[in-house]
């Protein structure tokens, strides 16, 4: 089902069912991702906690409006998806006070969100979240771009997105320009008030556990939870993990039925 915004389409999804009153799970995809390469995993989860979610592709990605090619991201795309998009997405479609269950750049988002708008949220849950740029992570970005040139990675990426060659370029380009080495978010995560949830695989090849032992740390009401013989994608290495422990950590802050 697209929502449209002027110019811009976006692909979305509502998942599960919960009882009046609950509040609706928001699903933030990661850099490369959309509602497809979520696979299963919301539905499954929003079904097994008995909560309502929603699955969305942002702009340029999936079958949601593509970016045009020669569009680059700047380095504070994160912040405006945060910030701008986000926040319109969620008005339009009436979704108040949600859950933000963020990977990788989703994360990012999530916890930029909570930090902005603190009376808006009601806990956020991220895995392989980015809170500053690491060696690992850039090296990570350089492997999947000899990856995108070399192997059938291109291809693979064409099943999900109705532009694969901008939704790659856009943020491959924009975590390669020297200026992102200085992107940081540690004083934004400091500032969040609400629940979080911080996951991250201990064999993640885009960022060591400092990433989530940081949000620990700054955030008042966070947890870092790692997760063995797990990669960058938490929710496809180890789904039953991430459901249990997400879905209890969230259930633990509902409100009394």
């Amino acid at each position: 089902m697209p929502w449209k915004d002027g110019s811009v389409s976006l692909e979305y999804r509502w998942v599960g069912s919960a009882a009046p009153g609950l509040p609706v799970v928001v699903f933030l995809h990661e850099g490369l991702g959309s509602i497809s390469m979520w696979r299963d995993f919301p539905q499954r989860f929003c079904e097994a906690h008995g909560l309502r979610g929603l699955v969305f592709s942002r702009y340029g990605y999936g079958q949601s409006t593509p970016r045009p090619r020669e569009a680059h991201l700047p380095v504070t795309y994160l912040h405006e998806q945060a910030w701008e998009a986000l926040p319109a997405l969620l008005q339009a479609l009436g979704v108040a006070r949600p859950w933000l269950f963020g990977h990788s750049d989703g994360g990012s988002i999530a916890l930029l969100y909570a930090a902005r708008f603190p009376d808006k949220v009601s806990g956020i849950v991220v895995m392989a979240p980015h809170i500053f740029v690491e060696d690992i992570t850039i090296a990570g970005i350089r492997a999947a771009r000899e990856a995108f040139l070399q192997t059938d990675l291109k291809s693979r990426l064409a099943r999900h997105h109705r532009d694969a060659e901008s939704v790659f370029w856009g943020w491959n380009e924009a975590w390669l320009e020297p200026a992102f080495r200085d992107w940081n978010i540690e004083r934004e995560v400091a500032q969040i008030r609400c629940p979080v949830l911080a996951i991250q695989g201990e064999g993640d090849e885009y960022g060591t556990l400092e990433q989530i032992y940081g949000i620990g740390r700054l955030a008042q009401q966070a947890r870092a939870l790692p997760i063995a013989h797990c990669g960058h994608s938490p929710q496809r290495d180890q789904p039953a993990a991430v459901s249990r422990a997400a879905g209890e950590f969230i259930k633990a802050y509902l409100p009394c039925r």
